[in-house]
């Protein structure tokens, strides 16, 4: 770890200390690190590193490069935070910020364990704030006010973070597409996780910002019943499912949802793109209008407040086992501070 540690150093007032590994990937690993400063200066930090084995591949650095770059102007409170794109020894690294909370999958197994349903009003709220984010990101344009095209294009459950005070958190840019950052064959490959995609991404065909508000449509279907209506048995089965199985009348799967949740859901996950909702704005109306419409509805301590006592006082995230997953382990286990890497997954 000392070996890591000092990798990063800046120059003489400014340093990045490795404190432990958070998250393990193919292509890179994220570490949690302090960033010291000058007179005892301090902050914790998030830091994605670039494995060795792909030091070399140009098309592969250039794109984290971009993906540091393009990100590094979105400032936005439901949008991790990027600091600093830094090359120590051939090595390189984003300094981000870090999350003190969870992504919606380990959120998720632990309403699982503890057999746990997620509120109605919870779902949709956490789905809003990613809405909000993702219209911050769509609506970027450059120093000269020309629009990024900014497509995210990976919108999951392990790229939202819950950190333990409330915080909904959008993150991972590295397969989004914006012009002038990240090189990019879209229409040859396919980019994302399978059970999230859109049709269109699922298709190899060219996506625009409507592809990223049907994954939030996945998003918010997989809060509500607990599982992903459209994950198959492997990534081609998902695919398949994502193109072509009927969608649901979602009120016979769950009898809280009535129908206007249910034209939402429809609406975002329309696989005709006409059809779908065409801004992130319009999707974050209708979802803040169904919990807030009749006065108040819930708000990051709402959401706070119920991811504490889900994960209770004796429960942290923990580093990762031999497989790279983390896990939740008691605190006597477990004396790192509660924290999950900003930028999980790795790249």
């Amino acid at each position: 770890m000392a070996v890591v540690a000092s990798l990063f150093t800046i120059h003489a007032d400014v340093r990045y200390e490795i404190v432990r590994k958070i998250f393990e990937g193919g292509m890179g690993i994220v570490y949690e690190a302090e960033q010291h400063g000058t007179r005892d200066f301090v902050k914790r930090i998030a830091i994605k590193v670039v494995r060795q084995s792909y030091a070399n591949q140009q098309t592969f650095i250039e794109n984290f490069i971009g993906e540091a770059k393009l990100v590094a102007d979105l400032i936005h409170t439901n949008i991790v935070q990027t600091y600093h794109l830094g090359e120590a020894r051939g090595v390189y690294f984003i300094a981000m910020e870090l999350i003190r909370g969870v992504n919606l999958e380990q959120f998720c197994q632990q309403l699982a364990d503890k057999k746990r349903t997620l509120p109605i009003e919870l779902a949709v709220f956490i789905c809003s704030r990613i809405a909000r984010g993702l219209a911050y990101a769509h609506a970027k344009t450059d120093k000269d006010g020309h629009p990024l095209g900014i497509v995210h294009r990976d919108v999951s459950f392990k790229n939202i973070m819950i950190a333990f005070e409330g915080d909904v958190k959008l993150t991972d840019f590295g397969i989004a597409k914006a012009r002038g950052f990240l090189q990019d064959n879209e229409g040859e490959v396919v980019a994302g996780k399978a059970d999230y995609m859109s049709p269109e991404q699922a298709d190899f065909q060219i996506t625009d910002k409507r592809s990223d508000l049907f994954s939030a449509g996945v998003v918010l279907a997989h809060l509500l019943l607990g599982y992903n209506i459209f994950k198959g048995k492997t990534p081609d089965d998902s695919r398949l499912r994502i193109l072509s199985q009927p969608i649901p009348d979602f009120r016979r799967l769950d009898p809280r949802i009535d129908a206007r949740l249910d034209q939402i859901l429809h609406r975002a996950l329309a696989r005709n793109v006409a059809e779908r909702y065409t801004t992130a704005d319009e999707l974050l109306y209708d979802l803040e209008f169904y919990i807030y419409h009749q006065g108040y509805g819930p708000t990051n301590e709402t959401l706070g407040k119920f991811i504490r006592e889900l994960f209770g006082q004796a429960h942290l995230p923990a580093t990762n086992d031999s497989h790279g997953q983390t896990q939740l382990l008691p605190r006597s286990t477990s004396p790192a501070p509660a924290a999950t890497a900003s930028g999980q997954p790795a790249p």
